[in-house]
């Protein structure tokens, strides 16, 4: 059983940045596929970036070229930097994970291992 645990979220002004955090303990991530989701109030959860066992990483058109997801699989830990931040970037932000090394969709339901979430709030 993998657990997920995000850090990193908090309140920033528009244009700024922030970067994520994803904990991952109860197994090796060196052959999972781990991705970045968010959710705002009101809304379905959204794919924002995957990152594949080889390194091979896919994006949301939204964030391409503001966003960068990163593994460092000595650590078991995932990585969002997020800059250029925009108002519309704020939700709640999720790590996820899946036993699967070559998974590059952005589709949640095929994702098995979740964390609790971090906020992260963008004012203009």
């Amino acid at each position: 059983q993998v657990q997920l645990v995000e850090s990193g979220g908090g309140s920033v002004q528009a244009g700024g940045s922030l970067r994520l955090s994803c904990a991952a303990s109860g197994a090796s991530i060196r052959e999972f596929s781990m991705a970045w989701f968010r959710q705002a109030p009101g809304k379905e959860r959204e794919g924002v970036a995957v990152i594949v066992s080889s390194g091979s990483r896919i994006y949301v058109d939204s964030v391409r070229g503001r966003f960068t997801v990163s593994r460092d699989t000595a650590k078991d830990t995932l990585y969002l930097q997020m800059d250029s931040l925009k108002p519309e970037d704020t939700a709640t932000y999720y790590c996820a994970a899946v036993d699967r090394p070559y998974e590059r969709s952005l589709l949640p339901a095929l994702f098995e291992y979740w964390g609790q979430g971090t906020q992260v709030t963008v004012s203009s």
